[in-house]
């Protein structure tokens, strides 16, 4: 019989975060190997916990939650949503313009699949999260990347942006605070920004999930307050500030100028209508978490835990003969860079391998965010900051024997 074959949709997507070298590091766990893991952004899986008043709202509410519930989420949930959105200086933003969703994965999708015709483009950073590429692929669209190099502090170019802008480009996403970087935009770029967007009638796409993880001071400036009456989707969640991926509850809040939005609107609750609803019961936690006192700070700021891994990832990085870094001010991770004069022939992927393989570290390689000819790699500052200090020992080691290596392979 014939093999069934998969999509040809498929072809162009790669998501290495969970990919080939996750599945190898799972061989090496099976034959008994112990496996530091920092490629993926998930707390609960590094001993953080959700906040206690989270979950004591789910528990309140489960008799509540046995029904599917309005395709666009609880009523009270989008009220605070909309709430928290307007206090930071949204236009036009009410509950019947929020949607809640099963992560804001889940959400990136449907706000691509209610836009794109066949070939219409999405200027996205790069490096990117490549769940984003993945998505407007799949819905039919064609990714269009503007950089954000460490040399510019991971920041991108206006000028750049607006020159990669064709008839075809239909939208422009914004990821701040930055995963993979960390990088967080000052208001005065977001302004330039902007700007493109409104000159060439580009839909601004905001996520903004890691809003309140913010170091050493660094202001977090939503875009919907910047865009003003221009249409933008800015999305946010449960599962970073709040530590709740397992809940999977994100929403998009969709600002400015409501006529120039009403179809798109239309057609965001129409795709909602078609998966139901979003999980019900979770949706509970939405209300304590934005409206009671904030948990995140107390891990961010000095002495703090995210804090503290984020020291120790940046001492890591000074006391290396290799790597550079660009200090994430947000979010869950570093970007560094192994510097070109030491190994020249660098490349990413065989360094995420042989550090796998050789030291047991997992990592994610830089290329898997659509860098080109990337020499970074992507690792997360959930582990305790111990064991961080270790994984820069490893790290140092295998790229000690790459550099050795380099004038053998010159002779050959």
């Amino acid at each position: 019989m014939a093999s069934i074959r998969p999509s040809t949709h498929l072809a162009d997507v790669r998501y290495e975060i969970r990919g080939a070298l996750t599945r190898r590091a799972r061989e090496l766990e099976a034959a008994g190997r112990d496996i530091i893991k920092l490629n993926i952004g998930n707390p609960g899986r590094y001993g953080f916990e959700t906040p206690a008043h989270l979950r004591e709202a789910i528990a309140a509410h489960l008799t509540d939650s046995e029904a599917y519930g309005h395709e666009q989420g609880l009523e009270a949930a989008r009220e605070a949503i909309a709430a928290q959105q307007r206090a930071r200086g949204a236009r036009n933003v009410e509950a019947e313009r929020i949607f809640i969703g099963n992560g804001v994965s889940e959400l990136i999708d449907l706000s691509l699949r209610a836009l794109l015709q066949p070939g219409d483009e999405v200027l996205l950073p790069s490096p990117d999260y490549p769940l984003w590429s993945a998505a407007t692929i799949l819905n039919g669209g064609r990714p269009r990347y503007y950089r954000c190099l460490a040399e510019n502090a991971h920041l991108p170019d206006p000028d750049e942006i607006e020159a990669l802008v064709t008839p075809r480009t239909r939208a422009l996403v914004l990821i701040n605070p930055n995963n993979p970087t960390g990088a967080v935009y000052p208001r005065a770029l977001l302004e330039r920004i902007v700007a493109v967007a409104a000159r060439h009638g580009l839909l601004l796409l905001a996520d903004e999930i890691y809003d309140e993880i913010l170091y050493d001071g660094a202001p977090f400036q939503p875009l919907a307050a910047v865009a003003g009456d221009l249409p933008c989707v800015s999305f946010g969640g449960l599962s970073k500030v709040h530590r709740a991926c397992g809940y999977r509850v994100g929403w998009l809040s969709l600002s400015g100028d409501p006529a120039r939005s009403a179809e798109y609107r239309d057609a965001l609750q129409l795709l909602a209508a078609l998966r139901l609803c979003a999980n019900v019961t979770a949706q509970w936690a939405v209300i304590p978490a934005l409206q009671d006192a904030p948990t995140i700070t107390a891990l961010t700021a000095p002495g703090g835990r995210l804090h503290e891994a984020r020291q120790a990832v940046l001492d890591g990085v000074a006391a290396s003969e290799h790597l550079e870094l660009v200090p994430p001010a947000g979010a869950l991770y570093a970007f560094p860079q192994v510097r070109i004069e030491t190994i020249p022939g660098f490349d990413d992927n065989v360094f995420a391998l042989r550090l796998l393989e050789e030291e047991h570290v997992l990592v994610v390689p830089g290329s898997s965010f659509n860098v080109a000819a990337s020499r970074h790699l992507r690792l997360t500052l959930l582990p305790q900051p111990t064991q961080l200090r270790e994984v820069f020992v490893r790290i140092e080691r295998v790229l000690a024997r790459m550099a050795a290596e380099q004038p053998r392979r010159a002779v050959a």
